[in-house]
């Protein structure tokens, strides 16, 4: 019987689909994230409760109970607040994780997430940053600290099979939540962990020293500050659309920050209101500033960053800094691996960016993590916590210290010298001696060559040789180092400068320098393991911003008069880095960083969110290193154990 075209057709899709239906049959391997979903929804039984706080708001809070709880085997509550969601809603829909990793759920725990008030699926009106209140008169007088207080007290009192003991953590903004829930402690609270946790939005997330976080300002507020006029179960995140994988470009078309509100937001996003309405460290700032508050704290806390979280970097160090000396005598440490936000959850920590760090360094944090809160929550074995455990880049090792920065750090200064030069002699020349540059609001040095929209994962150890070759951007290099050198602690940049405008941001960035022949590296290109060449690379160790208004006051800024000399001194976070004999240390100073710092408009305005196109003009800065003008930057050198 002759073939038809149409029957050969059938037979050569049924040939084609045959493999396709076997394959489709075939049974799909489990992956290790499925096995962990499967393993939480056969051990453990789920609630929601919406547990009353003191002045009858009800928060939403999700529990999961292990099913061998009971009188005779109790666990203990691992306790986390968003303002995120504790998403999936619905007592058949279960978490994919519970713990920071998995050894959590199967040692047990009864895992308790809460959306913080006004959030997602909790009653009550919802405040960024909700300022604490120190003195409290009645039940109406409520704040992170008792929202938390309130929760740990009901959840003891009322989920069975908990041992009466409470943990507390969270990343980020939960972070915050974490530090909160410790002032004035619940007595069942034994252990919280903040990570990466917000202390003061003048310095983290939105601004650094007053200078505007444009990118993660722009893109968090345009989803995260929608409103919410009722309790939701909605599980949706409506990313903002910039229509353009060309972040720079985007924010640059954007032009002056009055446009924000204007073309896209549409007076929806209140907080954008807010920034716009505070653009100086005034009361509403500062009153949310949680560092002054962290006080009577009496559960062992251990607080985690990482030197490069471009989020909160400011957090955790002064988290740690002022616990430490507003509550005398508590258990207290503080974690600073080589990670980006949350990056000691998300990653294995082995590289980043430009900067490879040689091993899996997030292993010893999550053994150490897991071993603190086992050993005050379900009484195992007491782990080996030094005050600081701190990774040393450049050197990439872990270093425990007994105090944080080490007391063994001696000050000196690098200053600028002529032709780009960098040593620890003050400038001899008597004569005014300056380098100058022309800042164009119009072409902002970027802050990355990666092309996003949102924030560039590696730029906090990028090659910085993308900057260094622009006109605007000033180099100040050393010579080769004879020896290893270690810095740990914050630095200091002091700044004589001028401009021929009236007002001026300064960026400052200490990068370490790789020789141009590198021991045992590729010899030409990248060699046949795809092993980069890095001879030369100028590595970001570390950057930050200053808006230069606020040289004197954050409350007050001021103006500067076109042509004058006028010092400009501003902290710089915390290094724990060392540059390795042959290394340069250089230090670069720019006037934009953008667009993770917004465009300064170079004219003084008295707010920098209401300035109008004509306010953009390009500037003459002179940045001196004369006898009299010394510009330099302080570090905290630490002697190695031969000096």
């Amino acid at each position: 019987m002759p073939i038809t075209f149409r029957g050969l057709m059938v037979l050569v899709l049924v040939a084609l689909a045959g493999p396709a239906r076997a394959q489709a049959a075939k049974p799909q391997q489990p992956t290790a994230e499925s096995e962990r979903a499967e393993y939480i929804r056969s051990h453990y039984t789920k609630f929601e409760y919406r547990i009353p706080m003191r002045d009858g708001t009800k928060l939403f809070t999700a529990v999961y109970v292990p099913n061998d709880a009971s009188p005779g085997k109790r666990y203990p509550v691992l306790l986390t607040r968003t303002p995120y969601t504790v998403a999936p809603y619905g007592l058949d829909r279960y978490a994919r994780r519970l713990g920071p990793n998995e050894r959590y759920e199967k040692d047990g725990f009864i895992f308790a997430f809460q959306d913080v008030r006004g959030q997602h699926m909790s009653e009550g009106e919802f405040v960024n940053m909700r300022p604490h209140r120190a003195k409290k008169s009645g039940p109406k007088d409520i704040d992170e600290s008792t929202d938390t207080y309130d929760t740990i007290d009901w959840l003891v009192k009322n989920v069975p099979g908990n041992n009466g003991r409470v943990g507390q953590w969270g990343i980020s903004y939960p972070g915050y939540y974490t530090s909160a829930g410790a002032i004035d402690s619940h007595p069942a609270l034994k252990a919280a962990s903040p990570q990466a946790p917000i202390a003061d939005w003048f310095w983290d997330d939105m601004h650094r020293h007053g200078a505007f976080n444009l990118v993660l300002a722009f893109n968090f507020f345009s989803s995260f500050g929608r409103p919410r006029p009722q309790p939701t179960d909605s599980e949706d995140w409506k990313r903002f659309d910039h229509g353009t994988p060309d972040g720079y470009q985007f924010f640059l078309d954007l032009g002056p920050l009055s446009n924000a509100d204007s073309r896209y937001f549409k007076g929806d996003i209140s907080f954008w209101k807010d920034l716009v309405a505070h653009p100086n460290y005034d009361a509403f700032w500062q009153s949310r500033n949680l560092l002054p508050h962290l006080k009577n704290i009496k559960a062992a806390m251990l607080v985690v960053g990482g030197w490069y979280d471009t989020e909160d970097l400011y957090g955790p160090l002064r988290t740690y800094a002022t616990i430490e000396k507003q509550n005398p005598g508590i258990s207290n440490t503080l974690v600073m691996g080589p990670w980006p936000h949350g990056g000691w959850m998300r990653t294995d920590g082995t590289s980043l960016g430009d900067a490879d760090f040689g091993f899996q360094t997030t292993a010893i944090y999550q053994e150490l993590e897991f071993a603190f809160f086992k050993h005050h929550l379900k009484g195992g074995e007491k782990p080996e916590l030094p005050e600081a455990l701190v990774f040393e880049t450049g050197a990439n090792r872990w270093r425990r210290f007994d105090t944080w920065p080490p007391k063994q750090v001696r000050e000196a200064r690098l200053y600028f010298q002529p032709k780009g030069g960098l040593s620890y002699s003050p400038p001899a020349s008597k004569e005014e001696t300056f380098d100058e540059y022309v800042s164009d609001p119009s072409k902002p040095v970027p802050y990355t060559m990666e092309l996003t929209t949102g924030w560039a994962k590696g730029y906090m150890t990028e090659d910085q040789r993308f900057a260094a070759r622009r006109p605007d951007v000033l180099v100040y290099e050393t010579a080769p180092l004879e020896k290893d050198l270690t810095l740990a602690g914050p630095l200091e940049a002091e700044l004589w400068v001028s401009t021929t405008g009236t007002d001026a941001d300064w960026v400052v960035k200490l990068v370490d320098v790789n020789p141009g022949k590198l021991p045992g590296g590729p010899r030409g290109g990248d060699n046949e393991e795809g092993q980069r060449n890095r001879g030369h690379q100028q590595t970001l160790v570390r950057g930050e911003p200053f808006r230069g208004r606020f040289r004197d006051s954050y409350s007050e800024p001021k103006p500067f008069r076109p042509g004058e000399v006028t010092k400009v001194r501003f902290v710089i976070n915390d290094v724990f880095h060392t540059f390795k004999r042959g290394h340069r240390v250089m230090i670069q100073v720019q006037s934009s960083w953008f667009p993770f710092i917004d465009r300064n408009p170079q004219t003084f305005v008295p707010n920098i969110f209401e300035a109008k196109d004509e306010d953009f003009v390009r500037a003459f800065h002179r940045v001196y290193r004369s006898a009299a003008h010394p510009s330099s930057l302080k570090v905290s050198v630490l002697p190695s154990v031969d000096d």
